[in-house]
């Protein structure tokens, strides 16, 4: 059986979601899109989506496309626009009457460009490898090196500090630099970090690092409820977060393409 999933789902720093269609399987991607809506009513439910369909070898048909639309309407949520501009696609963005957002586009074309130039990884000596998390005591080290890590890779410009309570339906966004909340971050609020994340009260709303692909940002948080968390697109929801991590201490990053979550404490 194949186990991947047909979508790739990742949240855009604005709230809304990108669904990169990897397999063109219409009955499939919406099956896949009613169950997150129903595992996070508040998170997805009658949320905004972008269709990427670059992920293809071959452009979808008018029909199939507009079959997958409405029946990602069906499951729950609202498709607004067609990612990744190849002129096949753009006639099939106005052939739907949706718009073309070339930011998706500009975002991916950097990530294969750079993928391309990057030299070939070098092997980590065994001291220098990331601890696993299984348990707070091997979570603990990392910390140090991973908050550095992502400062470093932010801009040089302080980082945000917000002081007040985010409450719901506020967002509050660190361009360029870490945020540090010292207080509560409600159910239904917003925050997010083109660097880490650092949240000295309860997580009960959405925390998002690396809004801009930062994969070495860092969520840390001492009171841990969060509905959503996600580093550079890549997330987790609270019903997928194990129920002994819930109002810990925890640190969240990303390894190997997979969010990992662990105590603090």
């Amino acid at each position: 059986m194949d186990f991947e999933p047909a979508g790739e789902l990742k949240i855009g720093q604005v709230g809304i979601a990108n669904l990169r269609i990897r397999t063109l399987d219409v009955d499939r991607l919406v099956s896949e899109m009613r169950d997150r809506v129903q595992r996070a009513p508040k998170l997805f439910a009658r949320a905004a989506v972008v269709l990427d369909f670059g992920g293809l070898t071959r452009t979808p048909d008018q029909a199939t496309a507009t079959a997958l639309i409405k029946g990602l309407r069906e499951a729950g949520v609202l498709p607004v626009a067609i990612a990744y501009g190849t002129s096949e696609i753009e006639q099939l963005s106005e052939a739907l009457g949706l718009p073309l957002l070339a930011k998706f586009r500009a975002s991916y074309e950097r990530d294969e460009a750079a993928a391309a130039a990057a030299p070939a990884p070098q092997a980590a000596p065994p001291s220098r490898r990331e601890p696993e998390p299984a348990t707070a005591a091997k979570a603990g080290p990392a910390t140090a090196s991973a908050s550095a890590s992502a400062s470093a890779s932010a801009s040089a410009s302080p980082g945000m500090i917000q002081s007040k309570p985010v409450r719901s339906g506020q967002q509050i966004y660190a361009e360029n630099r870490d945020l540090t909340v010292l207080t509560t971050v409600g159910a239904g609020a917003e925050v997010i970090a083109d660097g880490s994340v650092h949240i000295y009260g309860p997580l009960r709303g959405r925390a998002l690092a690396g809004a801009q692909g930062n994969e070495q940002a860092r969520i840390f948080c001492r009171e841990f409820h969060a509905e959503l968390v996600a580093i550079a697109g890549h997330y987790k929801v609270l019903e997928e977060i194990p129920k002994d991590l819930r109002g810990k201490a925890v640190q969240v990053w990303l390894e190997d393409q997979q969010l990992k979550i662990a105590a603090l404490d």
